[in-house]
């Protein structure tokens, strides 16, 4: 990978590593997952474990100077609340989702099983 991978889990740590990271002046791509099982590794959400290696397959292709945020979005009864911080202020409808942080550009769910549109999300700009 060319930049700088970062793990988060939850809203606070997400947005303060966000915002940072755009400080310093690096492109911020983020990946939502639900969150890992500290027993078996594993998120709860299907289809996040078939999504990340396609993902991860991909982060050579990240721009230089860009920085990969890997974000648990929390347990599933969290995740289901349309209250919560990801929905309402990020407005993120399903995990997985790709997105480059500050544009309109995302990949959400089945999209994100897509190497072509991983590719491209991380090439065009």
């Amino acid at each position: 990978m060319r930049g700088l991978e970062i793990s988060v889990q939850g809203f606070a740590e997400f947005e303060r590593a966000a915002r940072q990271q755009q400080k310093e002046g690096r492109c911020v791509f983020a990946y939502f997952s639900g969150s890992k099982d500290p027993e078996n590794g594993a998120s709860w959400c299907p289809d996040c474990v078939k999504a990340e290696p396609i993902v991860r397959a991909e982060l050579p292709n990240l721009p230089e100077c860009s920085v990969f945020i890997y974000c648990q979005v929390g347990d599933r009864t969290y995740w289901k609340d349309p209250n919560n911080e990801f929905r309402k202020k990020l407005k993120l409808m399903g995990v997985p989702t790709l997105l480059k942080y500050g544009t309109p550009q995302k990949l959400v769910e089945e999209e994100c099983l897509k190497l072509d549109l991983v590719r491209m999300l991380f090439t065009e700009d």
